[in-house]
C-alpha cells in the first residue's frame, strides 16, 4: 500500500507543546527545590499562563488538527477508537481526552499560582486580589495539584511508548517535523492557521502575560517619608 506524507502539527502548536513540556519541568524543579528559586518558580508559572492563553486561542483559528472543533471527541468517536475503527489524524479520542485534561489542570494550577503564597517570603503577582484566606486555600490546593500534573504527564507518557511499541504508531516524530506518512487517501493536510492568526494569538497571549504579571493592578503606594531626626 502506497503511502504519502501530509503536513499534521502546524509550527506554532509543536513550539507550544515543547516549550510548555520544558516550562512544566522547570517548574517542577524550581518548585521543589524552593527557596531563592520560587522567583523563578513564578516566572515559569507566568510564562505557561501565557503559553495556556495562546493555545485556547489557537484551538479557534489554528491549523486544522490543532482546532478543537476537529479533536475534542464525542461518544462516537471515543467508542470507535475502543473498537478500533478509528482512523483519523491529528489526536485520536484518548489522546484529545489528555490533552483537555492537562490543559483544564494546568489552567487551574497556573491561575492558583498567581494569588498563592508560601507565609514566608512568596506571594503571587495577583495575591491581592484575593483575602489571605482565600490565598491560603488555593496554595494548598496548588500544591496538592502537583501530584495530579505528575499523574496525568505520566499516563501521557505511557500511551505514547505503548503505541510506539505496541501500535509501532511513533507519536512523537509528527510533533517535531509537522508531517505524517499516511496511507489513507482520503487524508487531508491540515490547513489554516496563518500568519495572521498567529499574530492574533500571540497578542492575545502576550496581553495575558502582561494581565498575569499585575498589569491590571494599581501601583503600590509609595513609602512613607521617614521621620526626621532632630538634631541635638
Amino acid at each position: 500500500m502506497s503511502t504519502r506524507t501530509i503536513k499534521v502539527w502546524d509550527l506554532p502548536t509543536r513550539i507550544f507543546h515543547w516549550l510548555l513540556a520544558i516550562l512544566v519541568v522547570a517548574a517542577f524543579v524550581t518548585g521543589w527545590l524552593g527557596g531563592n528559586l520560587i522567583e523563578w518558580h513564578g516566572r515559569a508559572g507566568i510564562a505557561i499562563t501565557g503559553l495556556l492563553a495562546f493555545r485556547l486561542v489557537w484551538g479557534f483559528i489554528g491549523s486544522t488538527y490543532a482546532r478543537f472543533a476537529d479533536f475534542v471527541p464525542g461518544p462516537a468517536h471515543i467508542w470507535a477508537h475502543i473498537r478500533g475503527e478509528w482512523n483519523g489524524l491529528g489526536h485520536n479520542p484518548f489522546g484529545a481526552l489528555s490533552v483537555l485534561a492537562l490543559l483544564g489542570i494546568l489552567i487551574f494550577q497556573a491561575v492558583s499560582g498567581l494569588v498563592s503564597n508560601d507565609d514566608i517570603a512568596f506571594e503571587g503577582p495577583l495575591y491581592a486580589l484575593v483575602s489571605k484566606d482565600t490565598s491560603d486555600w488555593l496554595s494548598s490546593l496548588h500544591r496538592l495539584n502537583f501530584w495530579v500534573i505528575i499523574a496525568l504527564v505520566a499516563a501521557h507518557v505511557g500511551a505514547i511508548l505503548y503505541y510506539l511499541h505496541a501500535k509501532k504508531d511513533n507519536l512523537v516524530k509528527p510533533m517535531i517535523v509537522g508531517t505524517k506518512d499516511v496511507s489513507d487517501p482520503d487524508a487531508r493536510a491540515a490547513q489554516g492557521g496563518g500568519v495572521l492568526a498567529f499574530v492574533v494569538a500571540l497578542a492575545i497571549a502576550l496581553t495575558v502575560v502582561w494581565a498575569a504579571n499585575g498589569g491590571l493592578l494599581p501601583p503600590p503606594p509609595p513609602p512613607a517619608p521617614a521621620e526626621a531626626t532632630p538634631a541635638w
